[in-house]
């Protein structure tokens, strides 16, 4: 299943400059994997260091936040788009 994932600015560095790749699988942590494949090292800007999704980085499969879906084991549909969004925080 091909999806595209919007890549971050700050996540650039690891795409080459491009703002949106494709990346293949069934689940998140599918997508991750084949992302982390063609892109080395960019996997472990998302996930920490135990696997999980690190805490000022949401990601959205559609227009759902992951987080209240299956996390990691969130489907990713052929055609979906998966946003990778850091967060931002201040005051």
């Amino acid at each position: 299943m091909s999806v595209s994932v919007r890549i971050p600015t700050i996540l650039r560095t690891y795409t080459g400059g491009e703002s949106e790749v494709s990346a293949s699988g069934t689940t998140l942590a599918e997508v991750l994997d084949d992302l982390d494949a063609n892109f080395s090292g960019i996997k472990g800007r998302i996930l920490d260091e135990s696997g999980e999704l690190r805490r000022f980085v949401n990601v959205y499969v559609g227009n759902d936040d992951v987080r209240f879906l299956d996390h990691l084991a969130t489907a990713t549909p052929d055609g979906t788009q998966i946003s990778v969004i850091p967060a931002v925080a201040g005051g």
